[in-house]
């Protein structure tokens, strides 16, 4: 059994299903848990006031997402989370960590992990700042290479934070080899 299995055998945290389209957060909510998927996708987002959707972050099977400050400074969530498939999904407290029972190196393993998802979120961000729309897609794929096809193009392109038309033009050059 895998650390983060050990974490997640803990108390009430049995898979629950969602059904694709079904909400799992939206902002304003009082309590806030990490999520751990375990089958399907679903995706984090905020609407701006324009209406605008802008995803934060995809996550698929055996990725942990969630409103993360919410969960860590117990404030309201900020995030819209719902499933863009079917998914089974393991909510995860605050305080889940602190009752598994784990040595110092699963601990050290389990805090390299977390450095490598936080340099994955910082690469992201220095990217959307400046990098150019094709390079954006191409560490998309190195992230995420399951998910082009199983989450719209529409949707890639709001992560992106380029258009459809934009991502489709990406898509073409890079099938042609450019």
């Amino acid at each position: 059994m895998s650390d983060l299995e050990k974490i997640l055998n803990i108390g009430d945290s049995s898979p629950k299903l969602f059904k694709k389209g079904e909400m799992i957060q939206r902002p304003g909510q009082s309590q806030a848990n990490a999520i751990y998927v375990k089958k399907g996708v679903i995706r984090s987002y905020i609407i701006d006031s324009n209406g605008k959707e802008h995803i934060y972050m995809f996550a698929s099977e055996g990725w942990i997402t969630g409103d993360i400050e919410a969960v860590e400074l117990n404030q309201p969530t900020r995030l819209f989370i719902d499933c863009l498939e079917d998914s089974e999904l393991v909510f995860i407290g605050k305080n889940h960590a602190n009752r598994a029972e784990m040595t110092k190196e699963q601990l050290l393993q389990n805090m390299q992990k977390l450095w490598r998802n936080n340099a994955k979120m910082q690469n992201r961000i220095l990217m959307l700042l400046g990098s150019p729309a094709i390079d954006r897609y191409k560490y998309f794929l190195e992230l995420y290479p399951e998910l082009p096809n199983r989450v719209p193009q529409k949707m890639i392109a709001s992560y992106l934070g380029i258009m459809p038309q934009t991502l489709s033009t990406i898509r073409k050059k890079i099938a042609k080899g450019q």
